[in-house]
């Protein structure tokens, strides 16, 4: 059974938490955790969580980046502390307990102004996941949500127009998923399009969903106390030179390993 949760946001002590509830509801094992972006890959929390604290997740843990981590230091936090998480890269398919899992971390909708170049979904990416198979992929992992599938305007960004990855409709097109799960807009939605079931995770301290191999979804509210945000400052969040909006088609570099470059 598969746990997933999004926008942990450096609060890694929530996830053995959730693991904990989700076992005791459900009677059985996790198998695995999905991350839905913003993690929060910093490196003084990751130091303090990890090797200060000697902490560990209570079972494997895989995550997508959302728009909120550490870009320019990502390489090298994946390579310190890679024994204590999977990173899946964009635009790959990974089977995780049965289901075949497509990547589709970065963001196309937030504020420019928090918002680094290298998490922008870009036209190639959406490029480099139609190029493959149609039966890939039965479940997609995005943080941004799909375009178009009734995820309104976060309040306060309305003039960045209607929230959402444009390509997503092509992918959905294409793959004809099971399930697509996205986090990022810090709020439930759960929405059936075409045959797809689109599902929205809130923070991770708001709760989760499982899914079973047979393919039972469940949405699950558990409020957590999810305490003091973190102090840092965090490295990577102030625009970069001509930033301007995110709906754009730039093709900066992308620093992720194993992504597109």
């Amino acid at each position: 059974m598969l746990l997933f949760l999004s926008d942990l946001h450096c609060r890694y002590h929530l996830v053995n938490q959730q693991i904990r509830d989700a076992e005791r509801r459900f009677e059985t094992a996790i198998d695995a955790t999905v991350l839905l972006g913003d993690m929060g890959l910093f490196e003084p929390f990751l130091n303090r969580y990890f090797r200060r604290e000697g902490e560990r997740f209570a079972c494997p843990l895989h995550f997508i980046e959302g728009n909120h981590e550490d870009f320019d230091a990502f390489p090298r936090l994946l390579q310190l502390y890679g024994e204590y998480f999977r990173h899946l890269p964009r635009t790959s398919v990974t089977p995780l307990d049965g289901w075949p899992c497509l990547a589709l971390g970065g963001v196309e909708y937030m504020d420019a102004y928090t918002t680094p170049e290298a998490s922008l979904i870009l036209p190639r990416h959406i490029d480099a996941c139609l190029a493959l198979p149609r039966d890939a992929a039965r479940l997609i992992l995005s943080h941004d949500c799909p375009a178009g599938i009734g995820v309104p305007s976060t309040p306060g960004f309305e003039h960045y127009g209607p929230p959402g990855i444009r390509g997503a409709r092509a992918l959905a097109d294409h793959f004809r998923p099971r399930f697509w799960l996205f986090g990022h807009h810090h709020r439930w939605f759960d929405a059936t399009v075409d045959g797809t079931r689109f599902v929205g995770l809130p923070q991770s301290w708001m709760g989760y969903a499982v899914l079973t191999r047979e393919g039972d979804l469940s949405l699950v509210p558990n409020p957590l106390n999810p305490g003091e945000p973190p102090p840092f400052r965090w490295r990577g969040l102030l625009p970069r030179p001509n930033a301007g909006l995110l709906r754009t088609d730039r093709t900066p570099t992308d620093p992720l390993q194993g992504g597109p470059a």
